[in-house]
């Protein structure tokens, strides 16, 4: 009887024991080994903690851990084709042991001895090559080349907040030179900062105190405001800044699919600058206009206009006038489609009317 009783407290013993260590000695939930890899393309909803995946056999969802290797493929944007290694986690999910892709090419050479930082949240537009950065000044784009350092994110997601270290490339682009998940970074400031503050906004007659420029060739897009030209250029779009130092004398009508060749520079707020701005203009035999007898409309720029012709469009219909006897023009750097101006305007001996004064 003894010792059933001291078998029992033993029992007893045993059971508390185990109850009492079952939190310390549970398991962890693990991947096993690699039971299928599987391809498709990244869907909305994709965290860094759970990918979601289209595939031919349907919508899958895949666990992200500590495990799993992406060091091959750091970009799980919608849209983004990628293959993944799957093995069963102790939790019920397929777990992700590794993510590849396609590599991708440097084409141009970055001057990484001037860099910025810049911290936003990426946006779903996000390609394997752009990064779209939501910053508190704007939205930029920014280059991802193979070179770009991912050791201080896990993966790159839409929605989340990055700091992203960058400098320009001989294609007049920002370029990724390293990618830290914003949440790691301690910063007493939000949005841009410079490593570089001597760049900070100027005209482009500081090209001769050390300024570097570029000079980059393409059409105007329909994203393009008063004061941020966006340029479709054999590199992709680029975003360029208009500020109070632009000389657009010689390229004012920004409107879509209008030819450009604009100078850039990088300003301090890590956006490209332009410094001028040059449009496509055809000259004509000169003609007198009679500035003694000047009549005022007012209305919006027709997307037709051009250098040499601004379309009106007034109340009483679209007015055409001639631009080759400017001599004022205020309150405005440029002109895109839908603006509203005041026109001084006077007619010329080749019965045209010619636009005297502008002002926006």
């Amino acid at each position: 009887m003894k010792n059933f009783k001291i078998t029992r407290i033993c029992i007893a013993l045993c059971l508390i024991l185990g109850l009492t260590c079952m939190p310390i000695c549970k398991l962890p939930i693990q991947a096993a080994e690699i039971i299928a890899t599987v391809s498709g393309t990244v869907l909305s909803g994709t965290t860094s903690d759970l990918l979601q995946l289209s595939t031919k056999e349907g919508k899958m969802q895949i666990k992200l851990d500590s495990g799993t290797d992406a060091s091959a493929c750091k970009i799980l944007l919608p849209g983004k084709s990628i293959n993944v290694s799957v093995s069963h986690g102790s939790d019920g999910y397929l777990h992700a042991v590794k993510i590849t892709t396609g590599a991708q090419t440097n084409t141009v050479s970055v001057d990484t001895s001037k860099t910025s930082s810049v911290t936003g949240t990426i946006s779903e537009k996000t390609t394997d090559d752009i990064i779209y950065l939501n910053t508190a000044q704007g939205e930029m784009q920014i280059k991802l080349d193979t070179t770009t350092n991912l050791s201080g994110c896990s993966v790159l997601v839409a929605g989340k907040t990055y700091t992203i270290s960058c400098a320009r490339g001989a294609d007049a682009f920002m370029h990724a030179i390293s990618i830290s998940d914003a949440a790691t970074i301690s910063s007493s400031t939000n949005g841009s900062t410079s490593s570089d503050p001597s760049l900070t906004p100027a005209p482009a007659t500081d090209a001769n105190n050390n300024i570097s420029t570029s000079t980059v060739s393409g059409t105007v897009t329909k994203n393009t405001k008063e004061n941020m030209l966006c340029l479709s250029t054999s590199y992709g779009e680029m975003q360029i800044v208009i500020d109070s130092n632009t000389d657009s004398r010689n390229g004012m009508f920004l409107m879509p699919d209008r030819k450009l060749t604009v100078t850039v520079y990088r300003g301090s707020d890590a956006y490209m600058h332009a410094a001028t701005i040059t449009g496509v203009k055809t000259y004509a035999e000169p003609v007198s206009v009679d500035t003694s007898k000047t009549s005022t409309v007012t209305g919006t720029v027709s997307s037709k206009s051009t250098e040499n012709v601004l379309y009106l469009n007034t109340s009483y219909g679209e007015m055409e006038l001639k631009l080759d006897a400017v001599r004022s023009i205020s309150g405005l750097k440029v002109l895109v489609s839908g603006k509203k101006i005041t026109v001084t305007c006077a007619r010329g001996s080749d019965a045209y009317m010619h636009a005297v004064d502008i002002i926006g």
